[in-house]
């Protein structure tokens, strides 16, 4: 090979190399970004839609739920809320025998939709009769979560116990309508 071509040819392949740096670097690697990125978004989409979907074919569950989460909640009024929720206790003691010994009542303002009220019931019995005011705790329409319970034994044998528990009451409140 003769020099003359030799510079040529080494001239050609370092413009080339260059070119090919260029094209990999700045045009090659941003795209795949992108084309990943977009990718991505694509999946996350497809996954709202989805979801979305399920929501739609869900809606007269989820509407009915609704309905008899806010016709069952306690009041917005603080004195009548905590008037039900105590009518509530009283009667849950009376159908299942067990005695209420205290309840302390007390109001938390966590959100501007809603109130929660807190209770602390403390209740004695013998074994069945706690657990029959747990179930009817439980399973009342009332919107009330038991968030701890607690049972101890006054007696060596068990038959006397008590039942502590704390349970927080929905209020929702209605926003203003203008």
């Amino acid at each position: 090979m003769k020099i003359k071509n030799r510079q040529e040819f080494l001239v050609v392949l370092t413009v080339a190399a260059f070119a090919l740096l260029v094209v990999v670097n700045f045009i090659l690697e941003p795209l795949g970004d992108w084309w990943s990125a977009r990718q991505a978004q694509i999946k996350e989409l497809r996954t709202e839609v989805t979801a979305g979907q399920q929501l739609i074919r869900r809606e007269s569950g989820i509407r009915s739920r609704w309905a008899d989460m806010t016709a069952n909640a306690l009041p917005e009024n603080t004195s009548l809320a905590e008037q039900k929720l105590l009518t509530a206790v009283d009667g849950w003691s009376r159908g299942s025998g067990a005695e209420v010994t205290s309840l302390m009542p007390q109001w938390k303002n966590e959100s501007t939709n809603y109130l929660t009220l807190t209770c602390r019931v403390e209740t004695s019995g013998d074994l069945g009769a706690l657990s029959k005011f747990l179930y009817d705790l439980e399973n009342g329409p009332m919107a009330i979560r038991v968030d701890s319970l607690e049972l101890g034994a006054h007696d060596k044998d068990g038959q006397q116990m008590t039942l502590s528990t704390e349970i927080n009451g929905l209020a929702l409140v209605q926003p203003d309508k203008k």
